[in-house]
């Protein structure tokens, strides 16, 4: 495995381009669709982890918040930006370098103004992080 980003993605994904600059140095993020949403990706590569050869927590976090907030987005049907208001992490297991991490997020309610959206993180199938985020809509257009 290399570090070129899209090594070993599996079948599916596509590269989903998202957050501005600030996301560039982690991504490409990839995405698959499903029935009623999508799954989101990213190969752990060298340049996520910490000395310890895992995914920074500050990585899994800034992860978590692109793909709550687009999945959850798409779920709700809203076009344009979201703004988070909040996310919880919770650690579960490490992340492995090499590993492929993958999130289906799940839109549980949205109002006119938020949405809230959970999601379990699982690094080549096993759990390593759960994630729930509160997110500012747009304002509806007059």
């Amino acid at each position: 495995m290399d570090d070129a980003g899209g090594a070993d993605v599996p079948e599916g994904f596509l590269p989903r381009r998202a957050g501005g600059p600030f996301l560039e140095p982690i991504g490409p993020l990839w995405r698959r669709p499903e029935d009623g949403g999508a799954r989101f990706g990213i190969r752990i590569e060298t340049r996520h982890c910490n000395n310890q050869r895992v995914a920074h927590g500050g990585m899994l976090a800034t992860f978590a918040d692109i793909a709550l907030g687009i999945g959850g987005a798409e779920q709700a049907g809203t076009a344009g930006h979201f703004i988070t208001i909040s996310l919880v992490t919770d650690y579960l297991a490490p992340a492995p370098l090499g590993a492929w991490l993958e999130c289906r997020p799940v839109l549980l309610r949205r109002t006119s103004r938020l949405m809230f959206v959970e999601g379990r993180f699982e690094a080549d199938g096993k759990p390593v992080l759960r994630a729930s985020g509160v997110f500012n809509l747009p304002k509806p257009s007059a």
